[in-house]
């Protein structure tokens, strides 16, 4: 499946945990940080084809009193050093049950990132390994690209508007896409 054809994308967002680094639940720790294979190349060839480059992650760590904000900011700024640089981090701190308006799949992460970086929310991909990704993305405007792992549920792949089946190959699309609608 590809991106709509005819759209700009200035823009590509990740989310963080099973997409740029190996998922440990709750992770505050900078220290088990690891980077899925290839996602500082797949990031690389992101900035490479002129594109800003952030991440939204829901980190309800927070909220259940598992991990300070610092905890998960001083994370993030690992991830950032192994995978990035990113030109925009927005972070989710709240859990379900908080009904926040930047909770993926809600919009809110997506439209700050977009307001942040100065693009056009329509100008954006998000990548991510569940439904709640590609969720945020539609709610926003944004394409949305799902990249599947052992947790991501069957009937978020069927309900995806586009699926790949690594990191490496959804920054191909993304980055396909920019050279066809570039003038």
């Amino acid at each position: 499946m590809a991106l709509a054809p005819d759209r700009a994308v200035r823009g590509l967002l990740f989310d963080r945990d099973d997409t740029l680094v190996i998922d440990v639940p709750y992770n505050a720790d900078p220290h088990r940080v690891v980077p899925v294979p290839g996602a500082r190349r797949a990031v690389e060839r992101a900035r490479a084809a002129g594109l800003a480059v952030g991440v939204v992650t829901n980190q309800s760590v927070v909220a259940k009193g598992l991990a300070t904000r610092a905890q998960v900011d001083a994370t993030n700024a690992r991830v950032d050093e192994l995978v990035g640089p990113f030109d925009v981090w927005c972070v989710c701190p709240h859990d379900a049950a908080d009904d926040c308006a930047c909770r993926k799949p809600r919009p809110g992460m997506v439209l700050d990132a977009a307001r942040l970086l100065g693009i056009d929310p329509s100008e954006l991909v998000v990548v991510g390994d569940i439904g709640a990704d590609v969720g945020a993305a539609s709610a926003a405007g944004a394409q949305g690209v799902l990249v599947p792992t052992a947790r991501t549920l069957p009937a978020e792949v069927e309900a995806a508007g586009t699926v790949a089946a690594t990191l490496d190959e959804a920054v191909g699309l993304v980055v396909a896409q920019v050279r066809a609608v570039r003038p």
